[in-house]
């Protein structure tokens, strides 16, 4: 692995930034820059910068703590407005649209923070791009994963070349805060969902890198809403991604619009599948509250150098397009938010899949061979990067929704015995609800009872996840005051969809907030049973006819002494009618002093 810089891109960090070599203080330049970008430095050296920033720009930046790690360290945020825009009720007030780039949320993947900064001193100093800053709002977090950033050594990344020494993927609690949007278990994550409920961005831009194979392709940029969302904003959505790909190409970036990882892991032969992330993930959060996302996966076998100028030359580009369309996309990204409160009775995407339509692209790699391995015996890629090579791939690029489900005319009812679960993460949501002061009587609702889960056989996040199916059917319930009432009316009821219903990927059941809803707490001895089967059989013929085509048609519940019992537990008065009952419930209607 290569761990050190080339020649000859020492040579071309010139192309990078131009004052790199000519820069005369040293308190605005990074650890990255000063040593040819071989290394990075510690975490003190943002505090540093942040602050250093702030000094030698009082007129257009300021620098803030929005958050602390379980670690203790400050989570630091750059706010970058020439027009004194330093607050959101300011940006509002002005009619700024407000972009969100962070770094770090894998603290080993830190080009964001080094080409942040540099994109940062030349852009207010005026050496590239002039004018974008004035109109809009950066906000710019240069390590978001603080405390993995500081679990610092060679080697954290061993899919990756360079920079010497980097953080790690992980918190200090060992979450991946990338996979914490929708369900906001660590504190990190609740602290910049704060950030972003107080702003309201218009753009996130979340800077990686990936692992995978080697091929020459130095950048993936993926931006939602472009499959997924709403209509109007796509195009916004599209329009982003490809001015953002196209100004990259122009710089001699081989970009890609997908995550470039095989769909059989490690041949290269299988080809691509794109798709819809769901909101565990930042680009697939941003979508469900009518925003702009940008994933930006810069090349693990690419040099530091190389990765940094390509996220440098993303972040430009980037902020160059939403100088240029920021104000009329926020006012699409604003006109959606209306057009959300209007979705009652419509069918929703839950999640999206590629359809089996291929296309045949052509992909840059380099030459490889499959062949055994004499260390592991599995059949292994070997790729030679002396030889460039144009593979002819299959990419399935057409996505539709998968499961869907349709948005409750009235909304949500999470009763009182689970409102100081659900409450809390509705708050971090910036989702309305109302507290049912007093209860309900007999009110028709919908529920919704699991057909099959399967829990997972580890844990995930450090919860236990459930796959769940099952159905809504009409019910009536006696709801008690305290209740929650989650209107269907509000521009994010895609994101509270994501979150309460069932079978949505990472929705709260999914993740296994529920799970006691979908555990059996009471049971039936055996020979009690019998005694029940015995009596069942006796005195109802449909209950033993039924019981005897069992016996026939199905050999799996023929050979399985507790299947067949069960058969008589469900139908006894003694069965537990809640089981399998998801506990939120829908309506029809908003309940009365819920308006």
């Amino acid at each position: 692995m290569i761990r050190t810089l080339p020649a000859v891109l020492v040579l071309a960090l010139s192309a990078l930034s131009p004052t790199v070599e000519a820069a005369s203080d040293t308190s605005l330049t990074t650890v990255a820059e000063r040593s040819g970008f071989v290394k990075t430095g510690r975490y003190d050296e943002v505090i540093a910068l942040c602050d250093a920033f702030a000094a030698r720009y009082p007129d257009a930046v300021r620098c803030r703590t929005f958050g602390t790690t379980p670690e203790g360290r400050p989570m630091k945020l750059l706010v970058v407005s020439p027009t004194g825009a330093f607050t959101a009720a300011e940006a509002r007030a002005q009619g700024l649209p407000v972009t969100l780039i962070q770094g770090g949320i894998h603290a080993g993947e830190i080009d964001g923070k080094d080409a942040g900064f540099l994109a940062l001193r030349e852009l207010l100093d005026g050496e590239v791009a002039p004018g974008v800053l004035e109109r809009q709002v950066l906000l710019f977090v240069p390590v978001f994963n603080v405390d993995g950033h500081e679990r610092f050594k060679a080697w954290n990344r061993p899919n990756q070349r360079g920079p010497e020494e980097m953080g790690w993927r992980t918190t200090a609690q060992n979450y991946n805060l990338n996979r914490d949007y929708a369900k906001a278990d660590t504190p990190e994550m609740r602290a910049m969902l704060a950030l972003y409920r107080e702003w309201d961005p218009l753009a996130y831009i979340d800077l990686h890198v990936t692992d995978g194979a080697k091929f020459e392709h130095d950048i993936s940029i993926m931006v939602e809403p472009v499959h997924a969302g709403d209509m109007a904003l796509r195009e916004a959505g599209f329009a982003f991604r490809d001015g953002v790909i196209g100004r990259l190409a122009e710089q001699g970036s081989l970009p890609l619009p997908f995550y470039p990882s095989f769909v059989e892991y490690d041949n290269p032969a299988s080809g691509f599948t794109d798709g819809v992330a769901p909101p565990r993930f930042s680009h697939g959060y941003t979508l469900l509250r009518n925003r702009l996302g940008m994933l930006v996966e810069t090349h693990s076998w690419r040099t530091y150098p190389e990765r940094v100028r390509a996220t440098y030359n993303t972040i430009i580009a980037s902020l160059q397009l939403l100088a240029t369309h920021g104000r009329d996309w926020q006012a699409v990204a604003h006109a959606a938010d209306a057009r959300a409160t209007r979705l009652t009775g419509t069918e929703v995407p839950l999640d999206y899949k590629a359809t089996e339509q291929v296309r045949a692209i052509d992909f840059r790699g380099y030459a490889y061979s499959r062949t055994p391995s004499e260390v592991s015996g599995a059949l292994m890629t070997r790729y030679d990067e002396s030889t460039p090579q144009v593979w002819k791939v299959p990419l399935r690029d057409q996505i539709v929704p998968d499961k869907t489900e349709t948005v409750p005319t009235g909304g949500y009812i999470v009763p009182v015995e689970h409102a100081e679960t659900v409450a809390p993460l509705l708050d971090v949501h910036g989702l309305r609800y109302t507290r049912l002061a007093r209860p309900l009587q007999h009110t028709p609702v919908e529920v919704f009872r699991a057909t099959a889960t399967a829990f997972a056989a580890q844990p995930l996040e450090g919860r236990q996840r459930v796959d769940i199916d099952g159905e809504w059917s009409p019910g009536t319930r006696d709801v008690r005051a305290g209740a929650l009432f989650v209107p269907s009316a509000q521009p994010g009821i895609r994101l509270a969809m994501a979150l309460l219903e069932p079978r949505a990927p990472d929705a709260l059941a999914a993740w296994g907030e529920f799970n006691n809803a979908f555990e059996r707490k009471e049971y039936m001895e055996d020979y009690v049973a019998e005694e029940v089967a015995r009596e069942m059989l006796a005195r109802d013929p449909a209950v033993r006819a039924e019981f005897e085509r069992r016996l026939r048609e199905d050999e799996a519940f023929a050979g399985d002494p507790r299947a067949r019992l069960d058969f008589f537990y469900r139908r006894h008065s003694s069965w537990d009618d809640r089981h399998g009952l998801y506990p939120v419930m829908r309506i029809g209607k908003v309940p009365a002093g819920a308006e």
